[in-house]
């Protein structure tokens, strides 16, 4: 089975006859680079209007590059180039929102160079085209650094994943109170996920229903004490674990490409295209089997 090691929107770009310039291609797509069941690194174009994968490249650790064309006058334009021929693929990032391309590019290439790592994003509230200039107190995390350095395993993402379902269900989680509220927070205006699944919003939760702690004891690390607690859970949330893989899931959902884990959670496929609707999805959900008694059994 395939994985997903990184995605972002982006669209493609076409050099117009034998000149140096290069047209922009107005479809939605976007760069997928995955693991693939052969085992090599896989870099694909995908179209978002159909879902099909129209571009698939196999690279080789160290043979391209993933770099920004210094010469375009929109300034969000990139060219995929290898060292063993001279191909050229152009994209152009589709996000409206620039303050990530760095970060997107700057894990592609990681990728590219080794595609066992796993990709770094920038703390909370990092900018780096907002640095000014003087002492810097960046939160970029050092490798092998401490808490914000940490990053999550495909283990604790796919952990984070299920205590995200078992929270959405039977309305003891994000569709209750305080899951509601962020919904309908995600609603006014944009949110990361990171800002609802904190300690301060998870600790009331817990302490209301304490049955949640043997809920979610089975998805949660193996060496935990037992029997399961509502401590227990406390210290999880506030782990750096927790909150890489929190992180790693919030960019995953701003991709809008986790249509098939979402349906994997019992949840419509447009729950995967960001967090508001993510959110909203789980909190319907919850309803639902709250007034169905919560015995509903799920069919095929």
């Amino acid at each position: 089975m395939s994985d997903t090691r990184l995605a972002f929107k982006a669209g493609r770009a076409f050099r117009r006859g034998s000149t140096n310039f290069v047209d922009p291609d107005p479809t939605k797509g976007a760069i997928l680079l995955e693991n693939g069941d052969d085992g090599l690194l896989h870099f694909i174009w995908k179209n978002r209007s159909t879902n099909h994968f129209d571009e698939d490249l196999i690279l080789f650790p160290g043979d391209a590059t993933f770099a920004k064309v210094e010469q375009s006058a929109w300034g969000r334009t990139y060219v995929l180039k290898f060292s063993s021929s001279n191909q050229r693929h152009f994209f152009y990032m589709q996000d409206a929102d620039p303050s990530r391309d760095e970060e997107f590019v700057g894990n592609v290439n990681r990728l590219l160079a080794d595609p066992s790592i796993v990709p770094i994003w920038y703390s909370e509230g990092y900018n780096p085209n907002s640095q000014a200039a003087g002492p810097s107190t960046s939160s970029v995390p050092a490798p092998g650094s401490s808490a914000g350095g940490y990053q999550a395993t495909p283990e604790e993402l796919a952990r984070i994943r299920s205590i995200v379902s078992t929270l959405g269900a039977g309305g003891s989680g994000l569709g209750s109170s305080s899951g509601g509220a962020a919904a309908a927070s995600a609603a006014a205006h944009e949110i990361s996920l990171a800002d609802v699944l904190t300690p301060a919003n998870l600790r009331p939760l817990f302490t209301a229903r304490p049955e949640l702690a043997q809920a979610l004891f089975p998805h949660l690390p193996q060496d935990l004490p037992s029997p399961p607690t509502v401590e227990t859970l406390e210290r999880v949330v506030s782990s750096p674990q927790f909150r890489a893989a929190v992180r790693n899931l919030d960019v995953a959902l701003r991709t809008g490409l986790l249509g098939g884990l979402v349906r994997s959670l019992g949840l419509p496929e447009e729950a995967g295209t960001g967090v508001e609707p993510f959110l909203r999805a789980l909190q319907e959900q919850a309803s639902r089997e709250e007034g169905d008694g919560g015995d509903r059994m799920d069919t095929d």
